[in-house]
């Protein structure tokens, strides 16, 4: 059902956009709730705003009672991984984290629903990856705990719309990254020297790819993106590509599983040790236990490098797949 907005509206709209303080947001929430026809058609857009505006005005009173701000943005670490979500509003960050995880975020075609980053698990084969929705990447709202968040994790990954100037999203994204010193390892070369910048390895999200027909926008970003960081097509909505954002997001990890064998028995198929890539032998005994580490006497492996139960050698390096047995 049409919502017919008024010009009022959009006006009002545009100021709490450009808003700085939430004293100025809260106003223009409430003349964009005064503006809004009450009807069918805006039942769930004056719900979103309602919502918003409730959120601002528990912030404030939370700052005038505490006399400051406590950071939401400390997120514990869960599963093989922490992926932090990062975009501009609306391009779906929190339906991709609502697809792919456990997690529930709040999802609305209102701009700036999510105020506080909110994880959920992944399932990627038999090991569970953390995806944190965050709020949106702007100069304007973003807080410096995101920033915080982006760089302790482990991949970033950027997410923009496909129908709505992807190229000026992406730019803008990795200058607001780079303004508060992080950005992706292929841009070491150029940014090494400034002091305390931190690389954390990223890749790009393009959501709203809808179909194939598509597909034609898609490689005119990706000719046009001179940065050298992969480019995903995906579509939340129709679900098209997310098996490859799963498969994309564990290899840009950077990690691969083993399975312990105890000697005599079955190897345990169901719960990986999961290790960086180049992890040896001997840091799989650590993980397990410091005891195996400390008296490790020997060490077999069956895997696709080496043939069925060959003795390796404590700095033997571990592939993905490997089934290890060790002996102390």
């Amino acid at each position: 059902m049409p919502t017919n907005l008024p010009p009022d509206y959009f006006e009002a709209d545009k100021r709490f956009r450009e808003a700085q303080t939430p004293a100025e947001k809260i106003a223009c929430l409430e003349e964009m709730i005064s503006i809004v026809p009450k009807h069918k058609g805006t039942d769930k857009l004056r719900a979103d705003l309602r919502r918003q505006l409730s959120h601002l005005r528990e912030e404030a009173q939370s700052r005038k009672k505490t006399g400051g701000h406590t950071s939401a943005y400390v997120v514990e670490r869960e599963g093989a991984g922490q992926v932090v979500i990062l975009g501009p509003t609306n391009v779906g960050k929190s339906s991709l984290v609502a697809a792919l995880t456990n997690a529930q975020p709040e999802i609305s075609a209102a701009p700036y629903t999510t105020w506080k980053p909110a994880p959920g698990m992944m399932p990627v084969e038999n090991i569970q990856v953390q995806l944190v929705d965050t709020p949106p990447l702007d100069r304007d709202y973003v807080e410096g705990g995101l920033f915080e968040l982006a760089r302790r994790s482990d991949l970033i990954v950027l997410m923009v719309d496909l129908q709505a100037d992807p190229l000026q999203q992406l730019e803008d994204a990795l200058a607001i990254l780079q303004e508060h010193r992080i950005a992706p390892p292929e841009r070491r070369d150029v940014l090494g020297a400034q002091e305390r910048m931190s690389f954390v390895p990223m890749m790009v999200v393009v959501n709203k790819c809808d179909d194939p027909q598509m597909d034609e926008d898609f490689t005119i970003l990706c000719e046009l993106f001179e940065e050298d960081c992969p480019l995903l097509p995906i579509s939340v909505q129709s679900r098209r590509n997310l098996e490859a954002f799963r498969r994309e997001v564990f290899s840009r990890l950077d990690i691969i599983r083993v399975y312990a064998k105890p000697p005599g028995k079955p190897p345990d198929l169901e719960r990986p040790f999961v290790l960086k890539k180049g992890a040896t032998v001997d840091d799989l005994a650590l993980k397990i236990h410091r005891d195996f580490y400390n008296n490790l006497k020997s060490a077999r492996v069956w895997g696709s490098s080496v043939f069925d139960g060959q003795l390796v050698q404590r700095d033997y390096q571990l592939q993905d797949g490997d089934i290890v047995e060790l002996r102390a």
